[in-house]
Formats: structure tokens, C-alpha cells, sequence
């Protein structure tokens, strides 16, 4: 699912139990969440009550085996927003999670990504600086929304590997290095203020600033 989900332009970041799952869910850069029922050390149905009351709003997609209508009264009812059936199809996992994504948009949650003159919607998969359009190819929009999405901080060549490919490549591989030369190329090229920073010896880093 993390494939499919990353090869349709979605920046994905995946937990093993449900203790991390929680962890992953009250951290508020996240659009959604996609939960397996079972999830081990705490399951679906008490992890979502327990982002819930503590007043946090990330939708929750729910994915199950389990076909009684009142295990999924029970789940809609503790705060999930949409229930899928096993066994699924990745495009309609796609189609639901895009359905959620929009309900939350119009209900006024942000799905714009800033810095200085350079925005990135996240539902309209579009980019633009200064007003302009920036085309990027599907790899390039999920390095920079995941660099907008850690603002400020150092993003290591070993953390864009992590959660934008499911391949493991050496860590001395240049792909990043590449990739990231060319997005700069896109989004500072022409512009006073560069935004992609790399900071020697770590990683790269988005702020504005020289």
C-alpha cells in the first residue's frame, strides 16, 4: 500500500504497532492516516479514541477483514472517518483517502505549504513561486513538500531515502544529491533568495533566508 501510495505522488511514512501509529498521528503535519483493524500493541478502535480525545483531527482510514456492521458502527462512532474492506484495490484506497482529503479541506483544515513566495498545494499537486507555476516530476514534488513539511530543520540524505523510496540504496549514493540539484534548479533559479539550503556534512534544509 506504501508503494502504491508514494508512486501516486503521496509522501508516506509507515509505523509497526499502534503505539507508534499514535505517535506518527498526533503529529499535526499529517494529512491523514491509514490504520490497519488489528494493529498490534494497541488496535485500530482504541487508537483512534485516543487521538480523539485529545482534540486531535488527522482523518483515519480503517482497514479490515472483519466483516460485522458492528465493528465498523463501533469504529465510525470512536472518530474514524471511513472504513475499508479487505481484500482492497490500492486505486480505491487512493479514491478514499482522496475523498477524506477533500471533505477536510472544505471544512477549512490547510492544505497549502509556505515559504516565503514558494507554495505548494498539497490537493491540487501544483507549486508556485512568486506566482508562477513550477512544474515538477512526482519524485520532486514529495522531496520538496517533505522539506516544507520539516521547515527550518536539517533533512538528512538518509531521511528523504527512508520515506520517499522503497529500495535500500547505499547511504553514499548520489540519487538525493541529484534529485535535489534539480529541484533547485526549478524552484530558486532566477531568484534573489535561494529557499534549498545545504547544510554541509547533514543534509539539506527549507528557510527562507540567505
Amino acid at each position: 500500500m506504501a508503494r502504491g501510495l508514494r508512486e501516486a505522488g503521496f509522501s508516506v511514512d509507515t509505523a509497526h504497532d499502534g503505539v507508534e501509529g499514535l505517535e506518527l498521528g498526533a503529529d499535526e503535519r499529517f494529512d491523514a492516516m491509514i490504520v490497519e483493524r488489528t494493529v498490534p500493541r494497541m488496535d485500530a478502535l482504541l487508537l483512534v479514541e485516543a487521538l480523539r480525545r485529545t482534540g486531535h483531527e488527522v482523518p483515519v482510514l480503517i482497514v479490515s477483514d472483519l466483516a460485522e456492521v458492528e465493528d465498523r458502527v463501533r469504529l465510525l462512532r470512536a472518530g474514524s472517518d471511513d472504513y475499508i474492506s479487505k481484500p482492497y484495490a490500492v486505486a480505491e484506497v487512493i479514491a478514499r483517502l482522496e475523498a477524506v482529503l477533500r471533505r477536510r479541506q472544505k471544512s477549512g483544515a490547510a492544505q497549502l505549504l509556505r515559504v516565503a513566495d514558494l507554495e505548494l498545494d498539497r490537493m491540487s499537486r501544483t507549486v508556485r513561486r512568486g506566482g508562477a507555476a513550477i512544474k515538477l516530476q512526482p519524485r520532486e514534488f514529495r522531496i520538496l513538500e517533505y522539506l516544507l513539511r520539516h521547515e527550518g530543520q536539517v533533512v538528512t540524505r538518509t531521511n528523504l531515502l527512508e520515506a520517499l523510496w522503497d529500495f535500500n540504496f547505499d547511504p553514499q549514493t548520489n540519487v538525493i544529491d541529484v534529485h535535489i540539484s534539480r529541484l533547485r534548479a526549478r524552484v530558486d533559479r532566477g531568484h534573489d533568495r535561494r529557499l534549498i539550503h545545504t547544510v554541509r556534512g547533514s543534509g539539506y534544509m527549507v528557510r527562507d533566508g540567505a
